[in-house]
């Protein structure tokens, strides 16, 4: 486990932190001792996760945010910099979809998956990077999906998302790699979380990765020596996607 200067404590962000993978990263990253922001759209919900590592000695703050909202993004920013100074990683996580045939998807669906997983990583990466570059140092981490480089039926919207953050995020790597900022990207397989309908989950239980299991393939990259990083990583259930 990485030890923690005291008077250095590292802020961490994690969007969509009211359950599955965000809930997961915010506990593994508050283990080793991180002050943890946890954000969504479930108030009470956040409240009791924030709860629960406060009660075990951690530092925890739950701000509600709609990522889709700049407006929403730049108030929690404020919040969280008049709280711990600033955002020294930061999770984009928060994410939805619809397994829905291109044909039956509506404009409503499309714009809410493409606002939340696309715009909501642009606005809350535009909120930490300024701060970011003037210190030098910072970690962004953006939960993809191997949908982001797979076809899979009636994905095609979500898929579309992924594919666009994930070229986003390779974009910005190479503009600030050599300014001390490292942006890494994760593509989860099958994930058990409720994005899968209870019947595929009960059927699958025993060959999807767990949330935890992303949660400590985040933190361990964080762990690494400084002089080296991990750009993307591929995570995949042993027996391969469902």
């Amino acid at each position: 486990m990485i030890e923690l200067e005291k008077n250095n404590i590292p802020v961490v962000w994690v969007t969509g932190a009211t359950k599955g993978i965000g809930l997961a990263v915010a506990n593994a990253f508050a283990i080793i001792g991180c002050k943890v922001i946890l954000s969504g759209r479930n108030k009470s919900q956040l409240e009791i996760n924030a709860g629960k590592i406060i009660d075990q000695g951690g530092t925890a703050l739950p701000v509600v945010c709609d990522v889709t909202s700049e407006t929403s993004v730049r108030t929690v920013m404020s919040t969280i910099t008049k709280k711990f100074g600033g955002v020294d990683i930061l999770v984009n996580n928060a994410g939805v979809t619809v397994f829905e045939s291109f044909e039956k998807t509506t404009i409503k669906e499309f714009d809410q998956i493409l606002g939340t997983n696309l715009r909501g990583y642009f606005l809350c990466t535009k909120a930490v990077l300024t701060s970011m570059m003037k210190q030098k140092k910072g970690h962004i981490f953006n939960i993809h999906s191997v949908a982001a480089t797979t076809v899979f039926s009636n994905s095609s919207v979500y898929s579309a998302s992924k594919a666009g953050a994930l070229a986003l995020s390779r974009g910005l790597r190479m503009e600030v790699r050599k300014k001390g900022i490292r942006i890494i990207d994760i593509l989860p397989g099958a994930v058990e979380t409720d994005m899968w309908d209870k019947l595929s989950r009960k059927k699958h239980h025993h060959k999807m990765i767990q949330p935890e299991d992303v949660a400590d393939a985040l933190v361990s990259i964080y762990c690494q020596p400084q002089r080296m990083t991990t750009d993307e990583i591929t995570l995949r259930p042993v027996e391969g996607d469902l």
